[in-house]
């Protein structure tokens, strides 16, 4: 298990196949299935499959991905976090969700800025961005607090959806 980078209070590492029922419960949390979408995951199989064929795939094919965000302390996994390249932007952009026991401590913005240091000074990543949901005012803050501004709206993978574009 590769830790990737940390923080003061937290360790981010890649995510591996035993991690499925946490991925399944992150996943299929109100929030992230409402600001993120329904992956439909209904399985420890589901979420394994997801680990393998997105998760694990992105480290392969680009050497970065979502990491799993972990308390420094307890070692437990608090949600995912780091850089994905989507076929649908032009550059990379930062992404996380942590699970909902987890919002309003500031681990959002303390994995998210890590991730950025860590894409432009270890990954040698020149320009990052980030797409979220008008209606997700805490991301919203979470990327203006680690130095991100709203470029402009674009459309979403769903039907009729806008997202903001962040950079």
């Amino acid at each position: 298990m590769a830790q990737i980078l940390s923080t003061a209070r937290l360790s981010m590492r890649d995510i591996e196949t035993r991690d499925a029922a946490f991925i399944l419960e992150l996943l299929n949390s109100q929030p992230f299935r409402e600001n993120i979408g329904d992956r439909k995951l209904r399985s420890l199989d589901d979420a394994q499959q997801y680990i393998t064929h997105h998760l694990q795939a992105s480290y392969r094919q680009h050497g970065f991905g979502l990491w799993g965000v972990e308390d420094a302390v307890t070692g437990r996994l608090l949600g995912l976090c780091g850089i994905l390249k989507r076929d649908t932007l032009d550059d990379p952009d930062v992404g996380y969700a942590l699970l909902p026991q987890a919002f309003g401590q500031g681990f959002a913005t303390e994995a998210a800025g890590a991730c950025l240091r860590h894409a432009k000074e270890s990954l040698g990543l020149q320009r990052i961005c980030a797409i979220v949901a008008p209606r997700n005012q805490a991301s919203i803050h979470v990327l203006e607090k680690i130095g991100l501004r709203f470029q402009r709206d674009i459309p979403g993978t769903e039907s009729g959806e806008t997202l903001r574009l962040f950079a």
